[in-house]
């Protein structure tokens, strides 16, 4: 074998045992890592992209996952052969990782120099003192604003860019000669995910180590990896120079990644999803400027449905025990109209008070000071039975269905449940029939209705949240993140969906996002929010075409563009 390689997979198989059956996982998959290079597997949530990475860090489930087949051979020592305890030893020596959720890796009760330092404490022979200065020296060299006042912080004091960087640190404290990054930048801002990446990039140009990076996102790796393995059902079904995977694709299933995701130059009436490059059925037929011109001419000449003027949310920050309270203004001052049939996209990165902003809006949390009128009556103080009328005309998409649906109760009573509160449909058995339509209108099978969430996948939990809202005839539906956890298809046939329900029942949507390329997809005018206030306002397309705001302009520079 030649030395250069640092891994070497060949023919590696994965299978997991459920209720006596084995299920093949991994098929086959073989690939090289070479020193000082960045790798990137790109797939969606089940092709097998994760799983073969916990295989090289021996972390596959005990019990019920099994290797059939393969090798796994890093620095010439296969690790199929390894024993735990040979594997304690690699882990964060030779090969570290830093996941998707930096929260659910960090603990919560432990400050997060003190998590740096216990790597540093079992890996290395330093004393205390010196510990705390590596650990301090790598918060600088992972960019972390204020080191000291971060060493002594707990993981829930700073924001998920900042605990990013702490992994981050965590991962090189011991100059491992492979890192494994899975998904690291999902949730986070475009912005931030920018900034992550580069430092990424940085620390290998200066650490030489290897980075294996994990997405499902073409063009995000695209500006980042050397080479690309592309992943599918198990299989690597591609495999080559970045460049040339992303210029002449040659898979159905790649092809179908780099198309999936809404374009910034052309408009297209609608988003190609896998099935459509699988079956070579792409249509790819655009909305002129004609169109949405006429479209807008049409939408502006009516009534508002919602107008919002100078609303305020103020919030106190407790500074201690004698002083007083400090006024921190969520939402500053912020006016604009929505249409029926329109979509307003509202975007600016966590923190910029777009939730906060949604909220008052659906009288969740109500404004501070302001006047949020819907049909010409302002709703800022009504009694109780106006305010259940109210809700079951605004309605809200969650980012996550599943935290927002009951464990215990079947998707089709989840739907039907509030339909009764709000008296839609004279007796059950009409609801149901009612919520057997919704769920074919959202793409699920009647026999979905009898089913737990547990038993969905991300991209079918969001399409009974989708169901579930609509089920109340809403007239405004608010959706906040509603496609920002989704791998990039499920996400095109998502915005297809949400598209295809305002054309039948005439929806007004506020579709909030930090992710600029979609909200530019779906809407019409563009309100870019920053510290609680709107930096800018004004046509979608006109706004991406040329920013005014500097703010405006880093959002859009922070969107993967791929090659």
């Amino acid at each position: 074998m030649q030395e250069h390689h640092l891994l070497d997979v060949k023919n590696l198989s994965i299978s997991f045992s459920n209720n006596k059956k084995e299920v093949p996982i991994i098929k086959q998959i073989s690939y090289q890592i070479n020193r000082d290079e960045i790798i990137a597997v790109v797939g969606e949530s089940g092709s097998g992209k994760s799983v073969s990475s916990l295989a090289l860090m021996g972390l596959l489930p005990k019990g019920i996952s099994k290797i059939t087949s393969g090798s796994i051979v890093f620095e010439n020592k296969d690790l199929v052969q390894f024993s735990d305890k040979e594997f304690k030893s690699l882990r964060g020596n030779d090969i570290a990782m830093i996941f998707q959720e930096p929260m659910s890796s960090l603990n919560p009760s432990m400050r997060c120099g003190k998590q740096v330092a216990e790597i540093l404490r079992q890996h290395t022979s330093l004393s205390k003192s010196e510990i705390k200065e590596e650990v301090l020296s790598l918060f600088e060299k992972v960019k972390l604003p204020h080191p000291k006042r971060i060493f002594s912080s707990y993981p829930h004091e700073i924001s998920g860019g900042q605990k990013q960087r702490v992994m981050i640190a965590m991962a090189i404290a011991c100059q491992p000669k492979l890192l494994i990054a899975d998904e690291p930048t999902t949730a986070l801002d475009v912005t931030v995910q920018k900034e992550i990446l580069e430092l990424l990039k940085d620390l290998q140009k200066e650490t030489k180590m290897s980075i294996l990076f994990i997405s499902h996102d073409l063009s995000l790796v695209s500006e980042f990896a050397d080479k690309v393995i592309v992943m599918y059902k198990g299989e690597i079904v591609e495999q080559g120079k970045t460049v040339s995977i992303f210029k002449k694709p040659q898979h159905n299933y790649t092809k179908a990644l780099i198309g999936a995701r809404p374009s910034t130059d052309v408009r297209l009436k609608k988003l190609p999803t896998i099935k459509d490059f699988m079956k070579e059925t792409v249509d790819l037929s655009v909305i002129s400027k004609e169109d949405r011109a006429q479209n807008h001419k049409n939408l502006y000449k009516q009534e508002p449905l919602l107008e919002i003027s100078d609303v305020e949310k103020t919030y106190f920050k407790q500074t201690g025990i004698f002083s007083k309270d400090i006024p921190f203004k969520a939402v500053n001052g912020v006016s604009f109209k929505i249409f029926p049939g329109e979509t307003i996209g509202l975007v600016g990165e966590s923190g910029c008070g777009k939730s906060t902003l949604g909220n008052a809006i659906l009288q969740l949390d109500k404004a501070t000071s302001g006047i949020i009128k819907y049909k010409g009556k302002d709703i800022t103080n009504l009694d109780t039975s106006e305010l259940r009328r109210l809700r079951k005309d605004i309605q809200i998409i969650f980012q996550d269905p599943f935290a927002s649906l009951n464990p215990r109760l079947t998707i089709g009573n989840a739907i039907m449940e509030p339909m009764k509160v709000h008296q839609i449909g004279n007796s059950d058995s009409e609801r149901k029939d009612k919520v057997m339509a919704l769920l074919k209108k959202v793409d699920l099978q009647e026999s979905d209705f009898y089913k737990y969430p547990h038993e969905f996948s991300g991209g079918q939990r969001q399409r009974v949240g989708i169901a579930r809202t609509i089920a109340l005839e809403p007239q405004l539906i608010v959706c906040d993140e509603s496609v920002s956890a989704l791998d990039i298809s499920v996400q095109a046939q998502v915005l297809n969906l949400l598209n295809d329900l305002k054309s039948q029942f005439g929806f007004t949507y506020i579709f909030i996002s930090h992710d600029l390329a979609v909200v530019k997809y779906m809407a019409d005018q563009l309100l870019v929010m920053q510290n609680g206030k709107i930096e800018e306002m004004g046509d979608a397309d006109e706004i991406y075409a040329s920013p005014k705001k500097e703010y405006t302009k880093k959002l859009i520079n922070a969107i993967p563009k791929g090659l």
